[in-house]
């Protein structure tokens, strides 16, 4: 991942008052067996616990993210906490499908593209027909999905997010009703160019898309279902994580990629003058604790990098902008009384 998306792992939770008018476009019915209902980038479990608020449903949710898991098993009934590409389920078991995917690229042994139209592509099927999907990813990434919502999905309908969060990602949301298979057999191919056709268009044209209104213009009728259930295929990573240090292997790894600090130690023949001091306290040696009384204090050294720009005008007017990068050290000093200093080049600058 990279930039924002790195930082967030992904996650890019909706907002509470989206989830709460995509809930409004909902209709679950009450005359019959509840409706099992998946979200499979499930976060924190907030989004799907308010689009299926007051409704007869059953929920689950797959979170990669070990902490929101926890979080989302206290609001949402079944919750599997791992990789949702290794997760499996029977096609056609849920009756609502709310998926907002990390946006970003995969890059991987057997699936490479776009985030958004991975999870779509794992997914979808374990949609039933006459399911409802609600689709939240970015409008310029709406392309990505448009071959698998032109061919399987049906009375859809996009809106853009309004919400300021949303509008930074330039979130959209799709609603659409998966086709049956008879419903599938009976399109041409121009039915499908066209609504490819479409769906690119809109892509290109986030700003004119209407906002999710407060109160519905349309209405989906989530159909009933009855209980699903989901298989995790992938490694237990938080279980090899703990027995991990344990293992032989990594012990005899940890002495090349945990090396013990180096550290001086004994009286050296003769006495250091100023650049075998300062030789030594950059290279990080003399390190610890001196001083006493008023002066006890922890010193600890570190180089690191910095980068010097310059600007250079010739007679053109051209203005040229040149870096270069170099290191410096830092002094962090901590006094018994609590005292903090960090001494660097810029502590020096008038």
């Amino acid at each position: 991942m990279r930039g924002i998306a790195r930082q967030k792992l992904g996650y890019f939770p909706l907002s509470q008052k989206e989830a709460e008018r995509i809930r409004r476009f909902l209709s679950f019915r009450e005359d019959c067996d509840a409706a099992s209902v998946l979200d499979p980038c499930a976060g924190s479990g907030a989004a799907m616990a308010t689009i299926t608020s007051g409704a007869k449903a059953l929920t689950y949710g797959i979170e990669l993210d070990a902490f929101r898991a926890e979080e989302a098993r206290l609001i949402l009934g079944h919750v599997l906490q791992g990789n949702c590409f290794d997760v499996q389920s029977a096609v056609e078991s849920f009756s609502l499908l709310f998926e907002n995917p990390p946006y970003d690229f995969a890059v991987g042994e057997n699936r490479n593209g776009r985030m958004e139209f991975l999870f779509l592509e794992h997914t979808y099927r374990w949609l039933k027909p006459g399911g409802v999907l609600a689709l939240v990813v970015p409008g310029d990434r709406l392309s990505t999905c448009a071959e698998i919502l032109a061919v399987h999905f049906r009375d859809k309908a996009i809106y853009r997010l309004g919400e300021p969060e949303s509008i930074r990602y330039k979130q959209i949301v799709v609603f659409g009703v998966r086709r049956t298979r008879r419903e599938r057999d009976q399109l041409k191919d121009w039915d499908v160019q066209r609504a490819k056709t479409k769906l690119l268009g809109l892509t290109r044209s986030y700003d004119e898309l209407p906002v999710l209104p407060d109160e519905p213009d349309k209405e989906f009728v989530v159909p009933p279902s009855g209980p699903a259930q989901l298989v995790y295929r992938g490694i237990p990573l938080d279980t090899v994580e703990d027995l991990l240090p344990a293992s032989a292997a990594y012990r005899q790894a940890g002495r090349i990629l945990f090396a013990p600090e180096v550290r001086a130690t004994g009286r050296p023949l003769t006495p250091l003058h100023g650049g075998h001091i300062g030789l030594l306290t950059t290279a990080g040696l003399l390190n610890g604790i001196f001083g006493e009384g008023p002066d006890l204090h922890v010193a600890r050294w570190e180089s690191i990098k910095v980068t010097d720009r310059f600007e250079e005008t010739d007679e053109n007017e051209v203005t040229t902008i040149r870096e270069r990068e170099r290191f410096t050290q830092s002094l962090t000093l901590v006094y018994a009384d609590g005292t903090t200093s960090i001494l660097d080049e810029k502590s020096r600058e008038p």
